[in-house]
């Protein structure tokens, strides 16, 4: 692991951290259900916390199983898979907010980026 690719997760953990605490603050000062926007709000900061956080994760689990090598795209997919996951996120939370939300859909939507970051992710 090269010096870039520690500054690199250390700043993506660094903003998670900040995302988190407008998430905390967001969900401890306002109430959804009196108001709306505050509901979309919090889902997105979620989704991008969520996403902030999985990026490093994903990165170093490629790089555990390339045998601590940094593949030369291996941000790029751990920035796409953790995009991927702050979407689910923030959708299954807007779900929650309009009472449209089944395990069904979620796992639907689930199966749909699987399959998606599969064909995204094949060396060609």
């Amino acid at each position: 692991m090269e010096t870039r690719d520690r500054r690199a997760n250390l700043l993506f953990l660094a903003a998670a951290l900040v995302s988190w605490f407008a998430v905390g603050v967001i969900v401890l000062t306002f109430d959804p259900t009196v108001n709306k926007v505050a509901g979309y709000v919090g889902a997105v900061a979620m989704g991008i916390a969520v996403g902030l956080t999985t990026i490093p994760v994903f990165w170093l689990v490629a790089f555990l199983r390339a045998g601590r090598i940094a593949l030369r795209r291996g941000w790029r997919r751990a920035i796409r898979r953790g995009t991927w996951t702050g979407m689910i996120i923030l959708l299954v939370v807007v779900l929650r907010l309009e009472a449209l939300f089944q395990p069904q859909l979620a796992l639907f939507i689930v199966a749909m980026v699987i399959v998606a970051e599969t064909t995204m992710s094949l060396d060609r």
